[in-house]
């Protein structure tokens, strides 16, 4: 068994799940810290485990790229090389290639691209993309796709919605590791019919799970939702569901209530970088000259380590003096706030009071 249902919401499509990995099960609805080149930016594995983290993200692009994928595989794989024992999800690495390379060219056998590191030519197949997720030993490995941009005519995207399942077809056919689950990417744009056609084509081949990818690209979070809402009952209730870049607190409410069970995101550790902080009441900016004689804690209603023994006000002071703690007290609070906003969705969907979570949750940051 990859994925249980627990528990179904009676008044809307939320679940609670549990999934099952080599490195051990996670608990969804989840949110996964993204740890981009083997680490959680400012963050050590003991911090993530004290915030919460179950699972977190590494990046295929990033680790091929440097330090390289046999070095890794060589030294033990990714659990080992970066002290985290609990499972990791490795992206393809096609965004990466679509965002960060100056130059990319993409044809039936890959995406060829350049470095962003040293210009040096590279091409990524479905093949080489299964290989160094493999190597890496991710417990759940991405599908190579291909992205596309917002917006997108119907001919473009239908186009590349088709590459992306044949590319997964040669990602399933390249896979050695069937300990390592292996999840399809839907494609489709904005287009209902291409992505009907792109969810019914990969359910065929049958992988793991699935995710819904090339969303919060720019588009509308009406047309987000929109989306979401007619691919989501598309996939049976046997699989996990993942969304892909999602998003803000106000993201994960929304997409859980329309039955997503797993999400990633820059937005907390970059944010944290930036001085944007989340809060139960909402986002508040610490450098902000009212926090200067601050003395209470980011959040009240928070009880991690920063809001129990830190003030706003040296807070401020040390992303005004550019501390280098100031980076790595904001993502701890950051990704703590993420992490148990996650516990408590599913606390709720667990005592089927979903809805009066949401509800609340909204008139939190309304002040009302």
């Amino acid at each position: 068994m990859v994925f249980e249902e627990i528990k179904a919401s009676r008044q809307s499509f939320a679940r609670r799940g549990r999934l099952y990995t080599f490195h051990g099960i996670v608990e969804t609805p989840v949110f996964m810290p993204v740890g981009t080149q083997a680490t959680v930016k400012s963050l050590t594995p003991e911090d993530l485990i004290s915030c919460g983290a179950q699972i977190i993200l590494g990046n295929t692009y990033h680790l091929y790229l440097r330090p390289g994928h046999r070095l890794i595989e060589s030294l033990g794989g990714l659990h080992s090389f970066m002290g985290w024992s609990g499972p990791i999800l490795t992206d393809s690495g096609g965004f990466q290639v679509f965002s960060l390379s100056p130059l990319r060219k993409i044809r039936e056998e890959g995406a060829i691209f350049r470095s962003h590191i040293d210009g040096s030519l590279h091409e990524l197949t479905p093949e080489l993309a299964i290989e160094v997720q493999e190597s890496l030993g991710a417990d759940i490995m991405m599908c190579l796709d291909t992205c596309i941009p917002y917006p997108s005519s119907f001919q473009d995207t239908q186009k590349a919605t088709d590459l992306t399942e044949r590319w997964a077809k040669r990602c399933l056919d390249a896979r050695k590791r069937d300990e390592l689950l292996l999840f399809a990417i839907a494609q489709g744009g904005m287009y209902p019919e291409l992505r009907r056609h792109s969810i019914q084509g990969l359910l065929k081949m049958g992988f793991d799970g699935y995710a819904l990818g090339g969303l919060s690209v720019g588009e509308p979070k009406e047309l987000l939702l929109k989306i979401i809402e007619d691919s989501r009952p598309l996939i049976p209730s046997r699989f996990p569901v993942y969304v892909m870049g999602v998003g803000t607190p106000e993201d994960i409410v929304e997409c859980v209530y329309r039955g997503i069970d797993m999400f990633d995101c820059v937005m907390p550790t970059r944010n944290a970088r930036n001085g944007m902080l989340f809060t139960s009441f909402g986002r508040i900016v610490i450098k902000n000259a009212r926090f200067a004689r601050d003395e209470g804690p980011i959040d009240p209603n928070c009880n991690c380590y920063v809001c129990n023994r830190f003030s706003r006000a040296y807070l401020r002071h040390l992303f005004i003096a550019k501390e280098l703690l100031a980076y790595r007290l904001n993502t701890y609070h950051n990704l703590y706030y993420y992490l148990n906003l996650m516990k408590d969705i599913r606390n709720a969907i667990e005592r089927d009071e979903f809805e009066v979570f949401r509800k609340n949750f909204y008139m939190k940051r309304e002040g009302t």
